[in-house]
Parts: structure tokens; C-alpha cells; sequence
């Protein structure tokens, strides 16, 4: 409600500070003291009660803070038994005195630690000046501007208006907000001033605004990151977007630019600064999305084989309503096309007038021509994607009619059409990329001899074949339908052929044939045999269709058929629901184009996985997945709700989707009565085994429900997400993108649950080495192959050592700057810098480059707390260096012994046939040889990309110590060459590739 004032100033900090709260007090000891805080009137100190200590030590003054810092991020915090019960973002740490000694404090949400947080900022850094902000609101940027919009729009120049104006300005720059709660407001201001008339003033205008349009926990960002200003410069943007956002290459003018563009004020466009108006609708803009341009367009290698693919699948297109008694209808062609389908059913039989017709033989009533639909497949089939189109054919026509749907289809198609002969010189599919524009028929096929015309082939109608099974008299035998050698003759590389078992498929199978699995089926054989369905999937398509018990249409979960490797997961698009938003978003990544290339592990001819794992996967890293749900913007009531009212009690669910190892699903409070902007602030952590695989679903519910609670949902692949602070944009329940309906999130990335930069990927948790775990290789049994694995083990855990005791290192110096395992290395030099300044403004210490590693070296006597810092820093640098160095030996080690172990792959059965090893144990041999090349695969290539961020961070913390001050002023001479410095280790490192190559 309106009247719930909201912070949207320092001044509404100071005042809220003024009249004082309880906090929480931590001590080391594990002990926790509730008292109540307040500032003093003049702002000079902190004061708290009860306390055993007189009044004037119960205090801290204000010129004594060094630091304040948000978060558990303190000593006390780390080592207090009770500190896992304690929520993150409710947690503030006081820093102060010469030795930062820590006053540690708990809100009881963390709307009021943000508070406290913002004000002491604000007050720290005016402590010179402490009294500036008394002069009050009125002449901020902000207010400057609200006061012009004002006046243009008072014609009268009288300096009061129409409430009804008012309501409809304030609208105008704030389309969200509801008419009923802005008079509300001006009522409520009004009353406050005990005003008879309802004509709004400048003042009573500018303050109706900035409470109703002020997102706090927006104001706290803005001041957070502009160090307790009320707007941002252009190199406040900057370090925001690099630092945070994860943005390179970002310049002044990009921000600028963005300054210009954003920025709601004619003085802010052209000084170059950014207030929360402008800040505000540049967080809610496209630029900050949480989806990944990269991703909105092909950005995956579409030259492999068409198995190596998910392709976005429809089952039974033609029907917009259920199955059972759903009519035919042409415009379920339409919607799936528009929406990147590749694979579309169509269930032909002979219509009247010798005229094919598709239907829903459970209601015949109403039926679509086939000619129709293919005219409509042909305006519509590359529209959403150039990739190529598959068509399932259900053919029950008689032999005229299959000659009329041949030539209709050559007619229509023309050179789309895809009918050239597999070769047999090839053993797998042609690529996506190949086939562009190209529309596959799948279905029957006669045997490849020319004098045959016509001949039986088994009915490829899979739900009639499961109700035939499942009845009573099923005697075993398929159905027979006659195939004309026309329509047999436009099957190329899509042949349907019965599955049987693995055995015998990877004996005789050929690449070009395809079988169709129902859901009932290819649920037994993932959980029976998911190796065996992984390793079949490298080189065969296979297509999952509902099973025929779904007669209202539901859909299965097509993440239980993609971790097993199975490409086309038929979906009934009619259907909305958890299901479909899984298909939904899964299809969003590669420019929707319908093909998304299978994770490596999942495509390499020799490589282990199975679809049960239930821990980490070989030769991948975990990664550690923070998400804070922070806010929520302008949620609807739930469509179905019938209870009074547009009151809800909103909250989040986060699902995880993925591997089974990887499922997971958290939830955030209740908020009461708010949907306008419900502030949640709560951090969650997932750990993801195969982020390749893994997918977020974002749901918003409606704990206050009658009927329906779901208000919205956002379901993006784990690839896809953008670190930093990003706004989620919502679907309704049928998948609509709601306007104007978001959530306001934060996403970090990180190795396991440790420290990360903002840069997608990064480091991982500290592990002490009696407890570090390394990826052991399997006995094969043997002796000639396990010999070449066990030249591998050192290396291995040379390499796994080298990554941890980097990452190890990293954590440290985060933990030392008072820093989440979450935060950046240039965030992380940033607060470094600030503790390595003089109290005249002079850095203590100066940045050396040593064979082009950037060192700090202190410019006289340093105190304790520096010499901790720095001793900290050293061995971050020491450890990359380390890394760096040795990281092209050990890997070059680990490359050999799988090269090496790779040369007894194709002799592997004979081998184990000599040594006496058949059935199940030559299958286990197989199986531990497969997982030994992966796991020595996978180490490799992290090795090698830890190597390429150790380097990345070399680079960043040299550009951080220069625009921190941690330098002496360089000479021209000496800039260059510290420039130089910084391509050093790059050139060197492509030096050394050239050379390989």
C-alpha cells in the first residue's frame, strides 16, 4: 500500500536510522545479543542499549569506520557455530579502527540491512562535509527534473494543478503503476498536511513520485555502486558493467552512450550521469536481459551429424485440442512452424474425391486436405529456421491416394524435397547445416529393388500398434499396410525401421534408419540400460512420442528422454504447462532455430555417460549456480483465482532441470499483500554436475490462492543466463510474454559453491588437500591398457592440484577484502585498493610487472593488516604463475596416455577375448575403458581453460592496479611498456600454439 513509506533517498536512510531499530549483535564466541540501535542526532556516532558499558563506550564514532561491508563477509561471521542460521542477506559487518576490528550485526530483513548499509556508506564518505545532505532533496538532479516536467505541464504557471493531471502525468512517465494507487498517495499526502483542497503542488507531486516510483532495492544498487552518490558517472557504468555485468570491452562512450539514451533528465544527458529514474529503465531495458544475445542467433557448430542434435518435435501437429476427440485444424501447423518446429506429424487417410485427408480417427467429423497442409507447411517451413524440416508420416491410405499425396508433395516442395540416396561410404547423418532448406520425409520404405512396385511394410501408426499390444487378443504380429514405390522412393535418410534391442541395432542398424520409441518403452530402457541408450544415440535418431494413455494431451517430461541422448521428443504444443515451458525454453538457445548440438560427452565416439548419474559427471567440473531473488515487478492476480480482490501473497519457486544428480528445486517467503514491487532478497545456491543439460525454471505463485495460484514463469538453459543483476521477463500460463511483469534477479556462476568473476565461468570452492577429491581411473583388467592409464594418474592430480591451489588462493584474498566467494577479481582489487591508500591519498604500495605478472610491492612500512593482504595477494599471483607455466607440460602428459590408450580402442574386444574376458565382463571393460578417455579428456580441456582465465586474470588485475592508483604515475615511456607487459603472456601463449600447430 502507499502508505508503507519507501526508502528513495539518504535522507529517508538517516532518518530511518535516527529513530533506530533492533539489530542482532555477533561475537565471536558464538554468542548472539539482541540491542537496539540508533545515530545520533548531529550523525556524529552509532549507539546501542542495553549494554553493561557506560553510554559513552556503548558507541562507535563515525570517523572511526573503515569499511562496511554486506554479507556474512567478516571472521566473526566465518567461524560463529550459529552463522548457517543466519540469512546472508539480513548480514552486515561494521569494520573500524586501525586493526578494522569488526562490530558484526543481523537485521531482521534485509530491506533494513540495506538501510543501515546505505546510510553508514553515505555518512562515511561525507564524513568531511557531514551536513551537505540537510539541504534536503530539493535541489538533487532528480528533483530538478521532476520540477521541469512539472511546470511544462502547468500551463497556468500558477504552481499547483489538477489532481486528475497529475494522476495522468505521473502515469505517463510510470505506465506500471495503477490510477486508484496514485490518488491513494495524493490523499494520503494531503491528509498529512491537513489540506481541505485536493490541487496538487509542485512539492506534493515531486514526493508522490519519488515514493511511488522509487524500486528500493534499485536505490540501494544505485548507491552501492556510484560509493554514495545519488546517480552514476560514466565510470561508475563502466565498472558496474565490467565488474558485475560480466560486459567486456565496455569504453566511456559506450556509457555515454548509454547515458544519453537512458537518462530521463535534459542536465543528466549532458553532464553524463545516470539517476534512478534513468538507472531504473536501463535495469528493465532489452541490454540487461537475463537471456544471452550470443544465443539469439546460431551461435552452435551446425555441421555435425543430424544425430548430434535435440530437434524441436510436434506429435500430432494437426490437432490444436486433445487427441481423443480433437478436431483436425490447420493452424497447429502454423503455431508449431512459427515457434522453430522441425519434426511435424502428419496422420494421412484416403478422404473422398480421391483426395488425401488428415484426421483425428477418433473424430472423424471434421478433417483438413492434405494439399492444405502441405501448402501451409511450404509458406511456413523455414520462416523461424533455414534448418531442415522433418515430416513424420502416419500414411493409411489406399495405394491411389499414396500416388496423389506424391505427387502433391513434389508439386508443392519441388527441390525442397530431400530424396538423395544415404551413402553407403558414410557412417552417420548428413549436418543441419548441409540440409539447409531442405524438407525429410520420415516414414516406410520398400526394399531398394526397382522391379518392385509395391509391397507390405508394418503399419507405422505407433498408437494404434500400443492399443493393439495392450488389448486382449494381441497375438504378436504386426499390422500390414501396401506402400507404393513413390511414396517408398521420397524416404531417404529418415527410413522407420522396429526397434529390437541395442545388440543387434549397433550390429545391423544403418545410420539412415530411425526408430520411434513411445514413452511407456523408452522410459523402461533409460532406466534399464541408460549407457547403452547414450552410446545408440551418438549415430541414430530416435523419436519419443506421448504415450496413447495421454488422452487428454498432456506431455511428457522431455528432460528425462534428452539425458539419454534421444533427439526428437514429440511434444503436443496444444498443451501448455511445466512440460512445454521445459520444450519451450530448452529451444530458445541457438537462435530458436530448432537444432541444439548435444553436450561433447554425449557426441564423442568414445566417452561414458549415463543418464542416471547421480553425482559429478567425468572429466566435467560442477559448477555452483547463485541465484538471489531479490524483487518482483507488477504481478497480475492468478487468471483462475476466485478469490475477492487483486490482493495476492506472492512468492518464487527455482527449479532445476537437468541430470537427475542436478534436480533441485528452492522457494523463496511469502510476501503479504504486495504485487506491485514484493521484495523477497534471498540467496540460493545449486550445485549443476552438466550445465550443458541443465535448465532454470522461474515460477511465481500465489500463496493466497483460490483455485489457481500461477502467475507466471520464465524457463531459461543453464547457457543462456547472464550474470549479474538481470530482470526475468514472465509468460503467462500458454507461454505470452506478460508486459511490463517481472521478476529482479542476481546470478552468479561459480566452480562448486566458491569464489567466480562475472564472466560466466569461474573458481571453485577451498579445499584443503586431505580432502580434495580427484576423479579416479578405472582398472580395465587389462594389463597392456592399464599400464598406459597409470602413467596418467600423476598428471591427473598435478593438473586438479594446480586448478584447486589457484582457486584456493583466489577464495583467500576474497575472504581477506571482505568479499562473497561470488564477487570479481576486479571488484576484488577495487576494495583492495581502498585499504592499500594513505590517509593523505597516496597508495602504500606500487604495481611491478616481473616477467609480465603484476606484483605490489610496499613503498615503506606497511602495517599488519597490509602485510596479511599482500602476503594473500602473492600467493594468488604465485599459484596462477604456477599454473600458467606448467599447464601446456601436464596437459601435453595427459594428451599422450589418452592418445595412447586411444590406439587400443578398435582391438578392445579382441584383447579382452584373449584374456579370457566375455559377457558382462567384457561389457565392463569396455565401459571403464570409455570412462578413462573421458575423464582424461575432460581434466585436459578444464586444465587448459584454467590456464586461459589464469591469464585472463593477469590482464584484468594489471588494468584494476592501474585504474585503482596502485601505481606510481608512469612516464609515457613506462606506460608503454606496461602495456606491453600485459600482452606478454598472450603472445607468448599463441607463440607456443602457432608452434604446436
Amino acid at each position: 500500500m502507499p502508505s508503507e513509506k519507501k526508502i528513495s533517498s539518504a535522507n529517508d536512510c538517516i532518518s530511518f536510522m535516527q529513530a533506530g531499530c533492533e539489530l542482532k549483535k555477533v561475537r565471536p564466541n558464538s554468542r548472539i545479543y539482541n540491542r537496539f540501535f540508533t545515530l545520533d542526532p548531529d550523525l556524529q556516532a552509532l549507539r546501542w542499549e542495553p549494554s553493561k558499558k557506560d553510554l559513552e563506550k556503548a558507541k562507535l564514532d563515525i570517523s572511526a569506520i573503515k569499511e562496511i561491508r554486506l554479507g556474512k563477509n567478516t571472521e566473526t561471521f566465518r567461524n560463529n557455530g550459529l552463522a548457517d542460521q543466519i540469512c546472508e542477506d539480513c548480514a552486515f559487518s561494521i569494520l573500524h579502527g586501525e586493526n578494522y576490528e569488526s562490530l558484526d550485526l543481523v537485521a531482521n530483513s534485509a530491506d533494513v540491512a540495506n538501510i543501515w548499509v546505505s546510510g553508514l556508506r553515505y555518512l562515511v564518505s561525507r564524513s568531511k562535509q557531514p551536513l551537505d545532505f540537510m539541504e534536503g532533496n530539493q535541489n538533487t538532479p532528480r528533483f530538478m527534473w521532476l520540477k521541469t516536467v512539472f511546470q511544462a505541464a502547468d500551463v497556468d504557471g500558477n504552481g499547483i494543478m489538477l489532481e486528475d493531471t497529475s494522476v495522468e502525468l505521473i502515469k505517463q512517465l510510470n505506465p506500471t503503476l495503477k490510477e486508484a494507487k496514485i490518488r491513494l498517495k495524493f490523499k494520503e499526502i494531503q491528509k498529512s498536511k491537513e489540506k481541505l483542497t485536493t490541487r496538487v503542488t509542485e512539492e506534493e507531486f515531486c514526493e508522490a513520485f519519488c515514493e511511488l516510483c522509487t524500486r528500493p532495492e534499485v536505490y540501494f544498487l544505485l548507491v552501492q555502486i556510484s560509493k554514495n552518490k545519488e546517480y552514476l558517472d560514466a565510470n561508475d557504468l563502466m565498472l558496474f558493467l565490467e565488474a558485475e555485468q560480466g560486459v567486456t570491452h565496455i569504453t566511456e562512450d559506450i556509457c555515454l552512450d548509454i547515458i544519453k539514451r537512458y537518462e530521463l533528465s535534459e542536465e543528466g544527458r549532458q553532464k553524463g550521469f545516470l539517476a534512478i529514474d534513468g538507472f531504473t529503465q536501463y535495469l528493465l531495458s532489452s541490454e540487461c536481459d537475463i537471456f544471452d544475445p550470443e544465443q539469439k542467433k546460431v551461435a552452435q557448430d551446425m555441421t555435425q551429424p543430424l544425430s548430434h542434435y535435440y530437434i524441436n518435435a510436434s506429435h500430432n501437429t494437426y490437432l490444436i485440442e486433445d487427441q481423443f476427440r480433437g478436431p483436425a485444424d490447420i493452424n497447429g501447423y502454423v503455431r508449431a512452424l512459427k515457434m522453430g518446429c522441425r519434426s511435424i506429424e502428419l496422420d494421412v487417410s484416403d478422404g473422398s474425391d480421391n483426395e488425401p485427408i488428415l484426421c483425428n480417427r477418433n473424430n472423424m467429423t471434421t478433417h483438413v486436405s492434405f494439399r492444405s497442409v502441405i501448402e501451409v507447411i511450404n509458406k511456413f517451413a523455414f520462416i523461424a529456421s533455414e534448418y531442415p524440416l522433418i515430416l513424420c508420416l502416419g500414411n493409411h491410405c489406399s495405394l491411389p491416394q499414396q500416388k496423389v499425396m506424391v505427387q502433391q508433395m513434389k508439386k508443392v516442395f519441388g527441390n525442397k524435397l530431400y530424396t538423395e540416396a544415404p551413402l553407403l561410404s558414410e557412417s552417420y547423418l548428413p549436418s543441419p547445416e548441409k540440409l539447409k532448406r531442405m524438407i525429410i520425409v520420415k516414414g516406410k520404405k520398400l526394399p531398394s529393388d526397382p522391379d518392385v512396385l509395391e509391397g507390405e511394410v508394418t503399419d507405422e501408426d505407433e498408437e494404434a500398434e500400443m492399443s493393439r499390444r495392450m488389448s486382449v487378443d494381441y497375438n504378436g504380429e504386426q499390422k500390414q499396410i501396401r506402400l507404393c514405390r513413390e511414396l517408398s522412393d521420397l524416404v531417404s535418410i529418415c527410413k522407420s525401421v522396429q526397434y529390437r534391442d541395442f545388440e543387434l541395432s549397433m550390429k545391423s542398424q544403418n545410420y539412415w534408419e530411425i526408430c520411434s520409441f513411445s514413452e511407456t518403452e523408452a522410459s523402461r530402457i533409460a532406466n534399464e540400460y541408460p549407457e547403452d541408450f547414450v552410446n545408440y544415440n551418438k549415430k541414430f535418431l530416435s523419436r519419443i512420442y506421448p504415450s496413447a494413455m495421454r488422452i487428454d494431451s498432456s506431455n511428457l517430461n522431455p528432460q528425462d528422454f534428452w539425458n539419454c541422448g534421444c533427439q526428437i521428443v514429440a511434444m503436443n504444443f496444444q498443451t501448455p504447462g511445466p512440460m512445454m515451458d521445459l520444450h519451450t525454453g530448452w529451444f530458445l538457445q541457438n537462435g530458436g532455430c530448432g537444432y541444439v548440438l548435444r553436450p561433447s560427452i554425449m557426441r564423442d565416439e568414445v566417452s561414458y555417460f549415463s543418464a542416471n548419474t547421480k553425482g559429478i559427471v567425468p572429466g566435467v567440473s560442477p559448477l555452483a549456480l547463485h541465484i538471489k531473488i531479490i524483487s518482483g515487478q507488477n504481478f497480475p492476480k492468478p487468471k483462475g483465482a476466485c478469490a475477492k480482490g487483486d490482493v495476492i501473497d506472492p512468492y518464487v519457486c527455482v527449479e532445476i532441470h537437468g541430470i537427475p544428480a542436478d534436480c533441485s528445486e528452492q522457494r523463496t517467503k511469502t510476501v503479504q499483500q504486495n504485487s506491485d514491487n514484493p521484495i523477497f532478497d534471498e540467496t540460493f545456491e545449486f550445485q549443476v554436475n552438466l550445465p550443458e543439460l541443465a535448465m532454470i525454471r522461474f515460477v511465481v505463485l500465489d500463496d493466497d490462492y483460490i483455485g489457481d495460484e500461477f502467475i507466471g514463469q520464465y524457463t531459461i538453459p543453464f547457457e543462456c543466463l547472464q550474470p549479474g543483476y538481470r530482470h526475468v521477463p514472465l509468460r503467462s500460463f500458454v507461454g505470452d510474454i506478460m508486459e511490463h511483469v517481472t521478476l529482479f534477479v542476481h546470478i552468479a556462476i561459480t566452480n562448486r559453491s566458491g569464489g567466480g568473476k562475472a564472466q560466466k565461468r569461474s573458481l571453485s570452492v577451498r579445499m584443503g588437500k586431505k580432502v580434495r577429491e580427484y576423479t579416479m581411473l578405472r582398472n580395465i583388467g587389462l594389463k597392456t591398457i592399464d599400464d598406459i592409464f597409470k602413467i596418467a594418474v600423476h598428471p591427473l592430480r598435478e593438473a586438479i592440484d594446480m586448478r584447486e591451489n589457484m582457486q584456493n588462493a583466489i577464495v583467500s584474498i576474497k575472504e581477506l577484502c571482505g568479499l562473497p566467494p561470488v564477487a570479481s577479481l576486479k571488484q576484488c582489487l577495487l576494495t583492495l585498493s581502498s585499504r592499500l591508500i594513505t590517509s593523505d591519498n597516496t597508495p602504500s604500495v606500487s604495481l611491478v610487472m616481473k616477467d609480465s605478472f603484476p606484483y605490489l610491492e610496499p613503498l615503506g612500512a606497511i602495517p599488519d593488516v597490509q602485510k596479511k593482504m599482500l602476503a594473500a595477494y602473492d600467493l594468488m599471483i604465485q599459484e596462477s604463475r604456477f599454473l600458467i607455466e606448467m599447464a601446456d607440460t601436464v596437459q601435453e602428459k595427459i594428451v599422450q596416455c589418452q592418445k595412447a590408450g586411444m590406439e587400443f580402442h578398435e582391438e578392445l574386444h579382441n584383447l579382452g577375448a584373449k584374456e579370457g574376458l566375455k559377457g558382462r565382463k567384457l561389457n565392463k571393460a569396455t565401459e571403464s575403458f570409455a570412462w578413462n578417455i573421458t575423464v582424461l579428456k575432460g581434466q585436459g580441456d578444464l586444465l587448459k581453460n584454467a590456464k586461459n582465465e589464469a591469464i585472463e586474470n593477469m590482464k584484468q588485475i594489471q588494468l584494476a592496479c592501474l585504474s585503482c592508483g596502485l601505481s606510481k604515475a608512469p612516464s609515457s615511456g613506462a606506460e608503454a611498456k606496461s602495456k606491453r607487459s600485459l600482452e606478454a603472456i598472450e603472445e607468448k601463449e599463441s607463440s607456443e600454439e602457432n608452434g604446436k600447430l
